[in-house]
């Protein structure tokens, strides 16, 4: 089937709010290390990786090994028995947290998790009073929805938590922009004093906050931001989660987990995409007293289950037996520096910003400087067009998302920055 009936397909069965890239939308085939096929043979350099998802590559074969080998035992048995591989999983992740004793609950999507982390919130603290960030994205679901500080992501008007929201996301435009980092974080602790004391009825459960803003269009805040943010919610006994969906197992290359550039280890925090490599598989890890405060029982029926918790542990071993967070590290900072040279003069970027394997590049319009999401997609479809996948996020839809499996290369990262630069080139040539 080519992909032009695939897409008339497509549109006749699926809702129209799931949203596709392209205007000639492809399907994904097959995949090797970083690079991808479409259904018509097609190859892309895959600097997107199912949303940060496909973390060491495509076909790893000690990952693919681990898959097959417990699929061909035990693919599936739920949480009412014991299971081996997500009971050593859950040890690795414990151990690797930073957290004294944690607990580790696990679930099948980061936003099933951000869901759990805000419902043990609001038992251990007997609220529904939650904080969250500007600009920010944690899920799909209606508890998850209730915390986002993306309108294009939150449609709903009924939620059930009572939900305010603290300084941050972008520092090109609102009341954080120009900022100096001390002054980013002074404005941001003030605003949240002011917030509690006066903004706020009641007691507050948690923060909920990513490290770097994913969706968002990978916005970040000074290093030490939410470590300032902490001390202030410390005294008050209100929780902080970090939702490491995005920024964990490495990605930032300076740090593990992202809350580690703040100097702070979270009450609890969340995790998905990576640590699967594509096989659903994401959970909560926490301080024990808060991981057990739900007063009643519960299971999960498929969160880590056998076939997935395999792979996350092959995945995990990957990832920490060929130092994948130091090439993230190294190929960022590459990266990084290359795209700041080619694209220093293009009249269409306002900004690159990120850290590790997680970048953005702010898009807008060249005459006022306005964000620009129909700039943003049509440099889509120029990488589309020269071989190579790119996301796209940010409140206005206008920043370009750079986030490549953790293993790719030095050459892989210099052949794909050559297509980016000169597709933004030709867009703004023309925009």
């Amino acid at each position: 089937m080519d992909q032009s009936e695939s897409f008339a397909r497509h549109k006749k069965v699926i809702p129209k709010w799931l949203a596709l890239y392209y205007s000639e939308p492809i399907e994904l085939v097959s995949g090797n290390g970083r690079h991808v096929r479409d259904v018509d043979g097609k190859e892309y350099l895959d600097f997107f990786g199912g949303i940060l998802t496909t973390m060491t590559g495509y076909g790893v074969p000690e990952v693919l090994d681990a898959i097959t080998g417990q699929a061909s035992r035990m693919i599936h048995s739920s949480t009412l028995y014991l299971i081996s591989p997500m009971i050593e999983l859950a040890e690795q992740i414990s151990e690797l947290s930073g957290i004294e004793e944690a607990k580790v609950f696990f679930t099948t999507s980061g936003t099933e998790a951000n869901d759990t982390a805000l419902l043990l919130a609001s038992c251990f603290r007997s609220s529904n009073n939650v904080l969250a960030v500007r600009g920010s994205y944690h899920g799909r679901s209606l508890v998850s929805m209730a915390v986002t500080g993306n309108p294009g992501y939150s449609p709903s008007s009924y939620y059930p938590l009572n939900v305010s929201y603290v300084l941050g996301g972008s520092r090109l435009r609102g009341p954080l922009a120009g900022l100096s980092d001390q002054q980013y974080c002074d404005r941001g602790v003030e605003d949240l004093r002011d917030l509690i004391a006066n903004g706020i009825g009641g007691r507050v459960a948690a923060l909920i906050a990513e490290p770097i803003q994913g969706v968002g269009g990978f916005n970040l805040p000074p290093d030490g931001y939410f470590g300032a943010i902490k001390e202030v919610l410390d005294e008050h006994g209100i929780l902080f989660i970090s939702d490491e969906v995005q920024t964990g197992w490495g990605r930032t290359g300076e740090h593990f987990w992202g809350y580690q550039a703040h100097g702070i280890v979270p009450d609890m925090f969340t995790f998905a995409k990576g640590i699967g490599n594509g096989l659903a598989l994401a959970g909560v890890v926490g301080r024990s007293e808060v991981m057990d405060s739900l007063p009643g029982s519960s299971i999960s029926t498929f969160g880590g289950n056998p076939l997935a918790a395999a792979a996350g542990l092959a995945n995990l071993k990957y990832l920490l037996d060929h130092e994948l967070q130091a090439n993230a590290l190294h190929v960022g900072r590459q990266m990084m520096a290359r795209l700041q040279s080619g694209l220093a003069d293009s009249p269409i970027v306002a900004e690159v910003r990120g850290k590790g394997l997680m970048l953005g590049v702010e898009i807008v319009n060249p005459i006022d400087g306005a964000p620009s999401a129909v700039g943003a997609a049509r440099v889509l479809e120029e990488t589309k067009s020269m071989g190579l996948l790119v996301g796209r996020g940010g409140v206005d839809g206008n920043v370009l998302r750079i986030a490549p499996p953790l293993s790719i290369t030095e050459q892989e990262s210099d052949d794909g920055v050559a297509i980016l630069v000169e597709s933004i080139a030709r867009v703004a040539r023309n925009l």
